[in-house]
């Protein structure tokens, strides 16, 4: 046979033929067994499962002339026309295409008539989520009260798209993605029978490239094996599936681990020139060190990295992180990647993720040498430091107690300690009066409607959703309503004063009165909320003064050289 339409030729004509729904199959099965079939299903799963085939399997079924049987004998007039749809009281309708309530009320005229050529009229509507309102309520009345000799059978591969009034009418079964086993061992079955000689490896990665859908798998072995002759080896499926070696990503992982930012770029150009997307190796990617994080979280991980071939090999690799910088890199690439969507040069974006992930790299490293037994340049300059301090204080607090001694003890001029930097340019104004609105009823409210102001910004501009759905509710105060930024690139662009009229325009029409928006950094937000209620290190200075305790210079050189916030002043 030749290679083309192995789907086709393979596609199952009875329930034994089909791989991964045993549950489904048995159900099916024992019903038709037990003359308790019924007048309507409701067949839902991801592409590619068999929901159709299983459909036509049972219409052959309970039509078969040596049956009804709990398997179709394909043998006998009515099974033989129904696999090759030549049977007028079986059809297939794709809902799609025929999704008009008029072709609905057609169906409910014809439905009335008694079956000309099998037993029992069956109708197969695919895709059945496609359906307008109208259609569905013209069905509904057809499933309530079906003639005896009538059977739907309803396809969809979104069921949370029906009506509740249609599903609780119809038997349900849920097609799962059929498991990385049985496709290999299927794949290998067809190869053999066909002539087609594939490598275990290639039979594998085309199982994981198909996501549970054995149609998507078969039809890559299709398209694989008719360009190379009936050989497919795990090279030839990443050539012509434009997939990624793990290897490559392996040298991309490492370059970020050692802070090569060269090395990155190479690699990255490395694949554009092998004509791969930005986007496709950003998804690559994640997925990649999603498989590092499950091999380092998880025994016997192999079951679950369904891009890892060999996890032995990840390894290395995955010891090479810690699991909080697993988790750190997949959330700086998820929130690139999102960005991605919208960017009109996304090979820009993932350079810019990765060269994000070796500076990351890089503060850990000198993270890691502050504390290592090995310490750097630098922080020998900062123990210098810390050493002259502690014998600055040491003068100071000998030259307090001399003083004291004394009989005269001058009152030393009030000190002014330098300027600081301050992070208040960052936060809005009324700080105070946000933070303690975080908790009041006017907050809960809008965090409550918050997925509803969501959805209806993405209705009126899908662009401004996409940089608005980074920032979430912290406070509400007056008319103000206060969103915090995890990416200041997002907070700016919602800034734009078009973009904040549509999400102003929002809040007007779902909250019923106009609200401001106002936003700031989460960061920066956190910060604000945890030093709530802290006294600062000038206000515990001066209660030290006024209880009468005498002031020392040497705290405005601590707070000068540490910062207020890692000062704490005890008597």
């Amino acid at each position: 046979m030749e290679h083309i339409a192995l789907y086709r030729a393979w596609r199952p004509q009875s329930f034994g033929d089909m791989v991964g729904q045993q549950h489904i199959i048995q159900t099916l099965q024992n019903a038709i067994r037990e003359q308790r079939v019924s007048h309507a299903y409701l067949f839902s799963g991801p592409r590619g499962t068999g929901k159709t085939s299983a459909a036509k399997i049972l219409a052959k079924a309970v039509n078969c002339e040596k049956g009804p049987a709990k398997e179709p004998c394909n043998q006998c007039e009515a099974c033989r026309r129904i696999t090759s749809g030549a049977v007028m009281d079986v059809q297939e309708i794709d809902a799609a295409s025929n999704r008009g309530v008029e072709e609905i009320r057609d169906l409910r005229e014809k439905v009335k008539y008694a079956p000309t050529e099998v037993r029992r009229k069956v109708y197969i509507i695919d895709e059945v989520h496609m359906l307008t309102t109208e259609a569905f309520n013209a069905l509904l009345k057809t499933l309530e009260e079906p003639p005896e000799h009538v059977m739907f059978i309803l396809a969809t591969t979104e069921p949370h798209r029906l009506p509740a009034t249609i599903i609780s009418r119809c038997q349900r079964f849920d097609f799962r993605r059929v498991s990385l086993e049985e496709q290999k061992e299927r794949l290998a079955q067809i190869s053999k029978e066909e002539g087609i000689t594939a490598d275990a490896e290639a039979l594998q990665y085309i199982a994981r490239l198909s996501d549970g859908g054995m149609r998507d798998a078969l039809s890559i072995l299709d398209q694989i094996a008719s360009f190379t002759g009936g050989h497919v080896s795990y090279q030839q499926v990443m050539e012509m599936t434009g997939g990624m070696a793990s290897e490559q990503f392996g040298r991309l992982a490492r370059a970020v681990r050692n802070n090569e930012p060269g090395a990155v770029l190479e690699q990255v150009e490395q694949l554009m020139q092998e004509g791969k997307s930005a986007d496709k190796c950003m998804e690559n990617l994640l997925y990649y060190f999603r498989d590092l994080l499950m091999i380092k979280m998880v025994p016997q991980a192999d079951q679950m990295t369904d891009r890892i071939l060999n996890p032995e090999d990840f390894k290395e690799m995955a010891d090479a992180f810690s699991k909080e910088e697993l988790f750190a890199v997949i959330d700086t690439l998820n929130r690139y990647q999102s960005d991605m969507k919208y960017a009109s040069q996304p090979q820009t974006l993932f350079e810019v993720a990765l060269l994000k992930l070796c500076s990351v790299s890089d503060r850990r490293g000198q993270g890691t040498q502050e504390t290592g037994a090995a310490p750097s340049g630098e922080v020998e300059r900062l123990k210098g430091q810390l050493a002259a301090v502690e014998k600055k204080l040491e003068q100071l607090l000998q030259q307090g107690v001399s003083a004291q001694g004394g009989r005269e003890v001058s009152k030393p001029a009030v000190r002014t300690p330098a300027p600081r930097a301050s992070s208040a340019a960052k936060t809005p104004q009324h700080m105070d009066q946000y933070i303690a609105s975080r908790t009041q009823e006017s907050f809960k409210a809008v965090q409550r409607q918050w997925a509803q102001i969501l959805q209806r910004v993405k209705e009126e501009k899908v662009t401004v959703h996409a940089w608005f759905m980074d920032g979430e509710p912290v406070s509400v105060w007056e008319d103000n309503i206060l969103v915090a930024f995890k990416n200041n690139i997002h907070r700016e662009t919602t800034e734009k004063p078009a973009n904040k009229q549509v999400i102003e325009g929002v809040f007007e029409s779902q909250l019923g009165i106009p609200h401001r928006l106002v936003t700031m950094m989460l960061r920066d937000w956190s910060e604000a909320v945890e030093g709530a209620g802290k006294p600062q290190a000038e206000e515990l200075k001066l209660e030290h003064e006024e209880d009468g305790a005498q002031e020392t210079p040497w705290i405005d050189e601590a707070i000068q050289l540490f910062g207020e916030d890692l000062i704490v002043i005890k008597d």
